[in-house]
């Protein structure tokens, strides 16, 4: 084999020894990766059935109930709701009307089964998302409620 055969041979190996070692750290952060979705996404079925993914929004006042370490709530971003099931302790900052994150996958039910939940932890602090979310909720729930003003006159 001549040298430029050689080299030529090496530099595929390594280009295709790159591509599978590309491959591989995609596949993997491709399963690891953990999309949010709020309530009305939930509702309007962008969120994925066989996934994990988090749902985020407001806890709806009145809406716990315990049974031992069962829990069941409702999650909403005060314009859909999303009732959630959770088995487990749940954070100390866990309170009716404030912010939560919780991580799970969505049942045929449509229930969302959550394997953990996470409570924003000070009064001025929420996620992004959760942030974005709730607005353009409000925003929605305003266009409605004026299209259903302008319809009763």
């Amino acid at each position: 084999m001549t040298p430029r055969k050689k080299r030529l041979t090496l530099i595929l190996g390594g280009l295709a020894i790159l591509g599978v070692a590309t491959a591989l750290v995609l596949n993997a952060f491709q399963k690891n990766l953990v999309f949010f979705f709020t309530p009305s996404q939930i509702v309007a079925k962008e969120a994925p059935l066989e996934r994990t993914f988090r749902l985020g929004g407001l806890v709806e006042k009145g809406s716990v109930s315990r049974d031992g370490v069962m829990v069941n709530f409702v999650v909403t971003d005060t314009f859909r709701k999303v009732p959630v099931r959770y088995q487990g302790i749940l954070p100390d900052l866990f309170k009716e009307g404030k912010g939560v994150v919780a991580q799970g996958k969505l049942g045929a039910d449509g229930v969302f089964v959550a394997q953990e939940v996470l409570a924003k932890h000070d009064e001025n602090y929420m996620p992004p998302e959760a942030a974005e979310a709730l607005k353009r909720a409000a925003q929605a729930n305003a266009r409605i409620e004026a299209g259903q003003a302008k319809e009763m006159k």
